[in-house]
């Protein structure tokens, strides 16, 4: 393939390295991609709407509040992507994450989840909208290696 830069979007939970074992392979096998991901930071996920706009009174309208704005970013490094990548921990619900997915599916983006073997089951609909389904951070770099490199 042509050696365009590659924008990935990496949505998922914040709670691993996954990103950073990604990126490193990545940038081991010398692949033009630029990674772009939501706000890592959990604390200013949750509480962006209220700090930048104004306090609400009920948890509900701050969370409505921070998803909104939130979701500017979002949405945005989803239409630029070239592929977006997906991880679902099994520590938290990342229903956020599902969201992205349903997102990218609707706007045609190819996806992968990445996820472990037990959540195959509840992931079942979210893995069938996408193009492939790891389980480790380093099957997405060699998916993308071979996608930009045609290498194995």
């Amino acid at each position: 393939m042509t050696q365009q830069n590659w924008s990935i979007y990496l949505s998922g939970e914040i709670h691993s390295d996954w990103r950073q074992r990604i990126e490193a392979g990545l940038k081991d096998q010398n692949l033009p991609v630029t990674t772009l991901s939501p706000v890592t930071d959990h604390g200013a996920s949750d509480d962006c709407g209220v700090d930048i706009l104004g306090a609400e009174s009920a948890p509900f309208w701050k969370d409505h509040k921070g998803s909104k704005v939130n979701a500017i970013r979002t949405r945005t490094l989803i239409d630029r992507a070239d592929v977006v990548v997906v991880r679902f921990g099994d520590k938290y619900r990342q229903w956020n994450a599902a969201f992205d997915a349903g997102y990218a599916s609707a706007k045609g983006k190819p996806i992968i989840t990445l996820h472990d073997a037990e959540l195959t089951h509840a992931l079942k609909e979210v893995d069938a909208a996408a193009l492939a389904v790891a389980e480790t951070p380093e099957q997405v770099v060699q998916i993308m290696n071979y996608v930009i490199a045609g290498k194995l």
